[in-house]
């Protein structure tokens, strides 16, 4: 019942954000009744799942988002500075990494991570291990702490 009050609710807010009507009543009712018709399709289909709506990672989400934001940002500029210099020091490489995650979401989360900040793309993964393609050495090191996979696996944890 949580996730069906959740989609509908995103999805209306979505609506509301994209069709720009906030008090004409008719639309409104016609917006959540278009929402409520997509959730009761996605029930039939049978769409709706932990997988495609993980609310139950709950608040831990609102932590971890700031953090990867900031680390996109740093991870750009590291790529800006890379193409801009006039040596062009850019060395591809691919190397393994490991992920500490035991669900599939929470190794999806952590390769798609990955592949989110630039100058790293998340090439393959097979079991806890995920190939990643790097723009250059530098950005290797930056990975060997692995703040990211401990982050991510600190926002899997149930609680």
């Amino acid at each position: 019942m949580l996730r069906i009050f959740a989609a509908t609710t995103a999805l209306f807010i979505f609506w509301l954000l994209c069709s720009g009507f906030f008090t004409n009543g008719l639309l409104l009712s016609f917006g959540v009744g278009s929402c409520a018709l997509a959730v009761w399709l996605g029930l039939r289909m049978d769409v709706i799942d932990d997988e495609g709506q993980p609310i139950h990672l709950g608040w831990r989400v609102w932590l971890y988002l700031p953090w990867l934001v900031v680390e996109i940002v740093k991870a750009n500029i590291a790529v800006a500075r890379l193409i801009l210099d006039p040596s062009l020091p850019i060395s591809p490489t691919t190397y393994y990494v490991r992920a500490s995650q035991k669900s599939d979401l929470g190794k999806v989360i952590y390769a798609n991570s990955i592949t989110l900040t630039p100058g790293t793309v998340t090439m393959d993964m097979d079991g806890d291990k995920l190939l990643v393609h790097a723009v250059s050495v530098e950005m290797i090191a930056d990975q060997d702490e692995n703040e990211m996979d401990r982050r991510v696996t600190a926002l899997e944890v149930q609680t």
